[in-house]
């Protein structure tokens, strides 16, 4: 049964994957679709699945577990925003086509001034910039838009990621992607479990993978024709975006509201939005406390921590960076069933 949610689940990421993870500067992370895209996704999802596994939605068990997890996607304005539209379409509706149960993110761009907040702090207190630095953050780009900083906040950014240096900032603790041949040598010598489970240059071998033509014909894109490559960051995508906004705290409080599953986790390794960031988003829900802040277990061992809220649930992956399944597949698995089966993160007790 797992092997055929993940089937689908895979089917679902390939669906909706016109999701758009832009890195500018190394820092500032920015999340793209549009609410037409949005509406689009929904009649997918809706007849989709039928066809792919050739089952009625209606009648089966399976699929209504599948549909609470098919929102499963590690970007924090897509996935509110398309289960808000879901959420809202279903109203009134006694057996919707698509029997939405709730949603998790992760890492998640949540609120632009919390955000900010806990990014910059939390760069401070990894000792990944200086006093200076962090002060100058704070003011320059303090209640502005993270898709669209000002001028100062720009120049504040260049400094940090200056004094960063050469790390990668979605895993800060794990080498960069510099000359993968050195790097392969280095790890076997070091971390020997490393060069099996975790490869640094994996977005480099997407753009070569999503360039070549045969892959490209497979997924119908670029269909027609143009003459300029496909990025994984594209400075003019971001440039001209718009239309993103501010806060998804408005959803999250709608959405708790309407008694959905929803459960934020976070890679305590990512530096682009990390965990601290999303404490200051959760704390400014003011949700009561159900289950307070303990550490889950994975077969003995702490596995990260977790917080269960009126509403929501917060979990932490221990040694994580910004995706989690890949650099905690373990972990990330014991996550994901306790979601599905609705239950806490286990603990040692």
């Amino acid at each position: 049964m797992l092997g055929t949610i993940w089937q689908i689940y895979y089917f679902l990421t390939l669906l909706l994957g016109l999701v758009f993870h832009m890195q500018i500067k190394q820092q500032i992370c920015i999340h793209l679709v549009t609410r037409k895209q949005l509406k689009m996704h929904i009649f997918f999802l809706s007849i989709g699945l039928k066809d792919f596994l050739n089952i009625s939605i209606e009648n089966s068990t399976l699929l209504e577990k599948v549909m609470q997890v098919i929102l499963y996607m590690i970007t924090g304005h897509y996935v509110p925003q398309l289960a808000q539209l879901v959420y809202r379409r279903n109203k009134g509706i006694n057996n919707p086509d698509i029997n939405f149960k709730g949603f998790m993110v992760g890492n998640a761009v949540t609120d632009d001034y919390h955000d900010y907040v806990g990014t910059f702090e939390y760069w401070w207190t990894h000792g990944l910039i200086s006093d200076s630095t962090y002060r100058m953050l704070r003011i320059a780009c303090d209640f502005g838009s993270s898709q669209h900083p000002s001028v100062q906040c720009m120049q504040a950014l260049r400094v940090a990621v200056v004094e960063q240096g050469n790390i990668d900032p979605y895993s800060i603790y794990t080498p960069p992607c510099n000359d993968t041949a050195s790097l392969r040598s280095g790890l076997r010598g070091r971390y020997p479990w490393m060069s099996r489970a975790y490869d640094p240059c994996t977005e480099r071998h997407s753009s070569v993978y999503f360039n070549l033509p045969e892959v490209q014909k497979a997924l119908h894109a670029n269909v027609t024709g143009v003459s300029y490559e496909w990025k994984t960051c594209s400075d003019i995508v971001g440039n001209y975006w718009t239309d993103s906004p501010l806060s998804m705290l408005p959803i999250y409080r709608e959405l708790i509201n309407a008694s959905l599953r929803i459960w934020v986790y976070s890679g305590d390794t990512d530096a682009v939005v990390p965990l601290t960031a999303t404490r200051y988003s959760i704390d400014a829900l003011k949700l009561p406390t159900i289950i307070n802040w303990y550490p889950w277990n994975d077969n003995g061992k702490v596995g990260g921590w977790s917080q269960v809220y009126k509403g929501l649930t917060l979990v932490t992956v221990r040694g994580a960076g910004h995706e989690v399944p890949l650099h905690r597949p373990r972990q990330a698995f014991i996550l994901f069933r306790s979601f599905l089966e609705n239950k806490a993160m286990p603990s040692s007790s």
